[in-house]
C-alpha cells in the first residue's frame, strides 16, 4: 500500500461509488495429509520399524514425537482431538499415570538385558573386579569392551535415540544439536500462570470466611435485639446492614482466585523471529479515537500516535487508523505534520532502543539518558532529535492557535478546495493513507498511518465512540485487514514498546491461544498528585479484581489498552476443544474448507446473474450463506470476503484506489443499517459502558480474556484530577452499568441456558451492574450518625459483653481481611484508603444520580448525552486539581457533611447541657459521625480549593450552614437547664 496524494471523500449515497469484484481464488490452504504435525508443523516423522508415527490409536490426530512427549510430560496426556488419555509408546520415558497400563516395559525387551546380563555371567566367571570395572552402561545397554558386535549395535542404538526417541539418559556438551535445542525451546508455552503463594493466599481466604461468620453472627444480633425507643431508626439500619453485607458477598465472591501471568519473549522471538528468514509474527491494526482538539489536544494525540510507530514490532506489520469523529482540519494537519516527524522518530528509537517512545514523555524524564548507552553517536543525535521535537510542537501549537479563529466561510484546504468536515454534524466520509510501509528514509520502513473520518449524517445514529470503533474495524478490514486489533485513547500512549509482543504471548499460543478473545493491560496515569486524592489510579480494580477474574474466564475490557482477536469481534465463537472439525468445510461455516465453496457475488451477479453457480442445490445454499453474511456484515462483498480469511490480509493485486472507495463506503451513515453491527458485530451499542457489554458477551460465547500486567507498564495516559470531571466520569460508568442491568442483556439472565459463561465470571458482571445500588443505603447511613445525635437516639440497644465481643471481632476482620488483601496483591495501604473514600464520595453523589438517570432512560426513554472530559495536560503542577466547576454532583456530599457537623455540635452542647451521664452515649454516635466525615475529607479539602482563596461558592455555602445552625440553636436551647417531672414509677401516682 502506497501513500494517496490526497484525500478521499465521499457519500453513501454518491454516484462515485464502486463496487469492488470479489477475490474468488481463496487463499492456498496448508496441505494436511497426515504427515504434518498438526501442533508445531514440522514432520511427523517415523517409528524405528519405519511406520509412520501415531500417537493416538483411537483417532490418527497427526503430532509428531516431540510434541507428543512433551504433552506426555509436561501438558495434559490426552490427545487433543478425542481427549483420550496418550499410552505410552515403544521407547518414550514413563511417565506418571503408566502403572496403570500392562504393558511390558519395551525398553528392556528392546535392547535384550536380560540375555546380556546371562552372557555376563558365562563369560565374566562370576565375579572378575576388573571385568566388572570395565563394564560401561550406555542407554540402558551393557556392554563390553572389546566385542565388535556390541560395540556396532551401541553405534546403531545412539543413532536411533537422538534421531527419533530423544536422548534418555543426560546429554554431553559435544551431543547437544543448537538447532534442536532451539526448536525444543520453540515449541514451549510461551505464557504459563503464576500462582499466588499460597503462604499469602490461604491466610485470606481463611480470613475472609471468618469475618463471613462474624457478619452472619452480627447480622443476626441485631436482628433480635431491637431498640424500643427508636424503632424506626433499629429498623432502617438493619435494613442497610443487611444490603451492604450482600453487596460485600457478590464482590468478594470473584476474589477467590486471583494469579498473575508470566511471559517468555525469549520464546516467542525463536519462533516467529527464524534467522535469516522473514518473520512470521500476525499483523496488528491499532485504533487511536479522537474527537474535540480542544479537549483532546493534537499534541496529545500525536504523542500517541508517535508512540504507536515506534513499536517494537516488523513495521511491517503495524497499520495505525486514527478516527476524527469530530471532522476537524485542526486534527487533519497534526497528523499530516506528525507523519512528517515520524520519518525521523521512529529511526531514532529503534536504533537506540529508548523507552518510552513517545516524545514528549521521553524528552521530558528527569533520568540518566546516558544509561546503558553505548553508541557514541547518541548523545548528537538525541540533541539534534530534541531540537527536531521542539520545532515539531511549535508548528503544532501555530495551527492551534490558528484553529482558535473559525472563518466565517470555513475552512479551506492548502489547495484551495473547502475542508469537507466544516459542518461536524453533517459531512462525507473522508480518508487519507498518511504514512505507507515504504515510506521511511534511508531504507527504514515505517508503519502504515491512515486518517479517517467517517460519515456523519442527520437522522442516523452514531453510537459515539462505539460506532467509531466499529467504522475503523471495518476500513481496516478492507484496508489491511490484521487478525488482531489493539484499541488506544487518543491520550495513552505506549510506555513499553514491546506491548504488543506481550500479548502475542498469549494470542499465538499454540495450546490456549486460540480460545483467547482478547488480552487487556492494566490503566496507568501520569500527572497525578503524589497522594492521588480522588483514586484516579484505580489500583483496586487494576491490581486485585482484574487479576482474581483472571483466575476465572478473564478480565473485563475497559475501553483501552486492549487486543483483540478480529475474529472475535465479528461474533465468531472460540475453537471447540472436544471434536476436531472437519477439513471438508461447508458453505455455512466461514472456518476451514469454506473458503473452497464461498464466493463473492460481484455487481453483476447481485443484479440477478446467477451464471457463477453451477447447480440448483449448490446455487441455493450460496444464496443462504450471502444472505446471512449481508445481513450479518453488510453489502460490501469485499468485506465479507475479508472476514472469512482468518490469517488476514489483503489480495495483494487490489487496486489502492478501489480499496479507498470501498473503504469509503463501509464507513457510511448508512452502511449498518439492518445488519448486526453493534448487537452481535463489533463493539456493542446500547450501553455508555459499551466495553462492559462487547467483554460480556464474547465471554457469554465461550471466549476467555487474558490480564497482561509486565513489569514495564504497557501503556500510560493523562486522567483528569480535577473533582467535578473526576465525579462526571463515575457517573458515566454508573449509568452504563445500570443500562446494562435494565437491558435485554441483564447479566443475571442473559445467556443462562448456553452454560458457556462460567458461574463466579457471571457473578462479577452482576457486581458490575448492580453496584451503584448500594449508594442507597450508604446514604441513609452516612445520615444517621447525624439524626442519633439530633435526637438523642441511637440505633442499637445497651450492649452487652457477648455483643461487644461481636463487633470487636466484626472490626478486627474487617481490618485483618483488608491487610491480607493489600499483602498478596502489592497495593499499598494509602492507595486502598484513597478507593475507600472515594468510594463513598461517588457513591453519594455520581451513584445516586445514575440511579435515577438510568431509571428515567429505561423507563421514560429519556436520552443521556455526556460530553468528553478535558484531557489538557496541566501548564503547572497539579493546576487543575484545585480547579473548582460547580455541578449537581456536588449537592449530596455538602449536604451529608453539614448535617453531620451539625448533628456534631447539637451533640456536645446537649452533653453539657444534660450532665456527665450523657457522654458515654456521646461517644458512640461520635465516632460514627467521624467516621463519615474522615472518609469525606477529599471532597472538603477540593470543595474548599487553594488556602488562599475561598469559592464564592463555598462563602455561600458557610452563610446557608449559618443560618441553619442558628435555627437548630434556638430549637435546641442548649444553655438552658432542661428540668423533668417525677418519675411516676418510682413515687406513684399520688405522688
Amino acid at each position: 500500500m502506497e501513500a494517496s496524494t490526497g484525500l478521499f471523500a465521499g457519500s453513501h449515497n454518491s454516484n462515485e461509488f464502486v463496487v469492488i469484484e470479489g477475490h474468488e481464488e481463496p487463499k492456498p490452504v496448508r496441505n494436511i495429509d497426515g504427515q504434518v504435525c498438526e501442533i508445531c508443523g514440522d514432520c511427523v516423522g517415523f517409528t524405528v520399524d519405519g511406520d509412520l508415527f501415531v500417537a493416538c490409536e483411537e483417532c490418527g490426530f497427526p503430532v509428531c514425537r516431540p510434541c507428543y512427549e512433551y504433552e506426555r510430560r509436561e501438558g495434559t496426556q490426552v490427545c487433543p482431538q478425542c481427549q483420550t488419555r496418550y499410552k505410552r509408546i515403544k521407547g518414550s520415558p514413563r511417565v506418571e499415570g503408566d502403572e496403570d497400563e500392562d504393558d511390558v516395559d519395551d525398553i528392556e525387551h528392546e535392547f535384550k538385558m536380560e540375555e546380556e546380563k546371562d552372557k555376563l555371567k558365562i563369560g565374566g566367571h562370576g565375579g572378575d573386579d576388573e571385568n566388572a570395572k570395565s563394564l560401561a552402561k550406555v542407554n540402558g545397554e551393557i556392554l563390553i569392551p572389546g566385542n565388535a558386535k556390541l560395540d556396532e549395535k551401541k553405534e546403531i542404538t545412539d543413532e536411533r535415540n537422538f534421531q527419533q526417541q530423544g536422548n534418555l539418559w543426560p546429554e554431553t556438551e559435544a551431543s547437544v544439536d543448537p538447532e534442536k535445542a532451539m526448536r525444543d525451546e520453540a515449541r514451549q508455552p510461551l505464557s504459563r500462570k503464576v500462582a499466588i503463594p499460597s503462604g499469602k493466599l490461604s491466610p485470606y481466604r481463611m480470613v475472609v470466611v471468618g469475618r463471613l461468620v462474624i457478619l452472619v453472627m452480627f447480622l443476626q444480633y441485631r436482628m433480635f435485639h431491637p431498640v424500643p425507643d427508636a424503632v424506626g431508626l433499629w429498623l432502617i439500619s438493619v435494613i442497610c446492614e443487611v444490603w451492604l453485607t450482600l453487596s460485600w458477598i457478590i464482590d468478594q465472591l470473584p476474589k477467590w482466585f486471583p494469579i498473575d501471568r508470566e511471559t517468555y519473549l525469549d520464546r516467542l522471538s525463536i519462533r516467529f523471529e527464524p534467522e535469516n528468514k522473514p518473520n512470521l509474527f500476525s499483523p496488528v491494526d491499532v485504533f487511536v479515537t479522537t474527537v474535540d482538539p480542544f479537549k483532546e489536544p493534537p499534541l496529545v494525540t500525536a504523542n500517541t500516535v508517535l508512540s504507536i510507530l515506534a513499536m517494537d514490532y516488523p513495521a511491517n506489520k503495524i497499520s495505525c487508523y486514527v478516527s476524527d469523529d469530530g471532522a476537524s482540519m485542526l486534527t487533519f494537519e497534526a497528523l499530516q505534520e506528525t507523519a512528517e516527524f515520524a520519518r525521523k522518530w521512529v529511526p531514532f528509537c529503534k536504533k537506540y532502543s529508548t523507552e518510552p517512545r513517545a516524545p514528549e514523555k521521553y524528552f521530558s524524564e528527569k533520568i540518566d539518558f546516558l544509561k546503558d548507552k553505548v553508541q557514541s553517536t547518541y548523545v548528537r543525535d538525541r540533541r539534534t532529535m530534541k531540537r527536531e521535537y521542539e520545532e515539531f510542537k511549535v508548528r503544532i501549537n501555530a495551527l492551534v492557535a490558528k484553529a482558535m479563529r473559525v472563518p466565517e466561510e470555513g475552512w479551506t484546504m492548502k489547495d484551495g478546495t473547502p475542508w469537507p468536515g466544516n459542518n461536524t454534524n453533517d459531512h462525507p466520509g473522508m480518508i487519507q493513507i498518511l504514512l505507507a510501509h515504504n515510506g521511511g528514509l534511508e531504507g527504514n520502513e515505517l508503519p502504515c498511518l491512515v486518517y479517517l473520518s467517517r460519515e456523519k449524517r442527520p437522522g442516523f445514529q452514531h453510537h459515539s465512540k462505539a460506532g467509531a470503533l466499529n467504522a475503523m474495524l471495518r476500513v481496516s478490514a478492507v484496508l489491511s485487514n490484521a487478525p488482531f486489533v489493539l484499541n488506544l485513547d487518543c491520550n495513552h500512549y505506549v510506555n513499553n514498546s514491546k506491548a504488543v509482543r506481550e500479548a502475542m504471548c498469549f494470542l499465538t499460543d499454540l495450546q490456549v491461544g486460540k480460545s483467547i478473545c482478547f488480552v487487556q493491560f492494566p490503566q496507568r496515569f501520569d500527572s497525578l498528585d503524589k497522594h492521588d486524592r480522588y483514586a484516579n489510579r484505580n489500583t483496586v480494580l487494576f491490581d486485585i479484581n482484574m487479576r482474581c477474574l483472571d483466575g476465572i474466564q478473564g478480565p473485563i475490557y475497559v475501553g483501552t489498552g486492549c487486543i483483540f482477536r478480529r475474529k472475535a469481534l465479528y461474533g465468531g465463537d472460540p475453537p471447540k476443544d472436544s471434536k476436531r472439525p472437519k477439513m471438508t468445510g461447508c458453505c455455512c461455516c466461514p472456518c476451514f474448507g469454506s473458503r473452497k465453496k464461498l464466493q463473492v457475488h460481484s455487481k453483476h451477479d447481485e443484479n440477478g446473474d446467477d451464471a457463477g453457480i453451477t447447480g440448483p442445490e449448490e446455487g441455493k445454499q450460496l444464496l443462504a450463506s450471502e444472505l446471512n453474511f449481508e445481513n450479518k456484515f453488510g453489502k460490501s462483498a469485499f468485506f465479507v470476503n475479508s472476514s472469512i480469511t482468518e490469517e488476514g490480509g489483503i489480495p495483494s493485486s487490489s487496486n489502492q484506489a478501489a480499496l479507498l472507495k470501498e473503504a469509503i463506503n463501509v464507513m457510511s451513515s448508512s452502511y449498518e443499517d439492518r445488519t448486526l453491527w453493534g448487537y452481535e458485530v463489533g463493539w456493542n451499542y446500547g450501553s455508555v459502558s459499551a466495553d462492559i457489554l462487547t467483554s460480556f458477551k464474547m465471554h457469554c460465547r465461550g471466549w476467555r480474556s487474558v490480564y497482561c500486567m509486565p513489569n514495564r507498564p504497557a501503556f500510560r495516559g493523562t486522567a483528569s484530577i480535577n473533582l467535578s470531571d473526576r465525579l462526571n466520569q463515575v457517573l458515566r460508568w454508573a449509568v452504563g452499568s445500570l443500562e446494562i442491568l435494565f437491558s435485554r442483556h441483564c447479566p443475571i439472565w442473559y445467556s443462562s441456558n448456553e452454560g458457556k459463561l462460567k458461574g463466579l465470571q457471571r457473578v462479577a458482571y452482576i457486581s458490575s451492574t448492580v453496584y451503584p445500588f448500594s449508594s442507597i443505603p450508604l446514604l441513609i447511613y452516612c445520615l444517621l450518625p447525624a439524626v442519633c445525635l439530633l435526637t438523642d437516639k441511637f440505633i442499637t440497644p445497651s450492649i452487652s459483653t457477648f455483643a461487644s465481643l461481636i463487633f470487636v471481632a466484626l472490626f478486627i476482620s474487617i481490618f485483618a481481611s483488608n491487610i491480607l488483601e493489600l499483602r498478596w496483591s502489592g497495593v499499598t495501604l494509602e492507595e486502598w484508603w484513597r478507593n475507600e473514600q472515594f468510594w463513598v464520595i461517588g457513591s453519594v453523589s455520581a451513584h445516586l444520580f445514575a440511579i435515577v438517570r438510568g431509571f428515567l432512560k429505561a423507563v421514560a426513554k429519556v436520552d443521556i448525552n455526556f460530553s468528553v472530559l478535558s484531557k489538557v495536560p496541566d501548564d503547572g503542577e497539579f493546576r487543575d486539581l484545585y480547579t473548582f466547576r460547580w455541578t449537581a454532583l456536588l449537592i449530596p456530599p455538602t449536604t451529608i457533611t453539614i448535617i453531620n457537623l451539625v448533628g456534631i455540635v447539637a451533640g456536645f452542647t446537649d452533653a453539657i447541657n444534660s450532665g456527665g451521664q450523657s457522654w458515654g452515649a456521646l461517644l458512640g454516635k461520635l465516632f460514627f459521625s467521624f467516621w463519615v466525615l474522615v472518609h469525606l475529607y477529599p471532597f472538603l479539602k477540593g470543595l474548599m480549593g487553594r488556602q488562599n482563596r475561598t469559592p464564592t461558592l463555598v462563602i455561600i455555602w458557610s452563610v446557608l450552614l449559618a443560618s441553619i445552625f442558628s435555627l437548630l440553636w434556638v430549637r435546641i436551647d442548649p444553655f438552658v437547664l432542661k428540668t423533668k417531672g417525677p418519675d411516676v414509677k418510682q413515687c406513684g401516682i399520688s405522688c
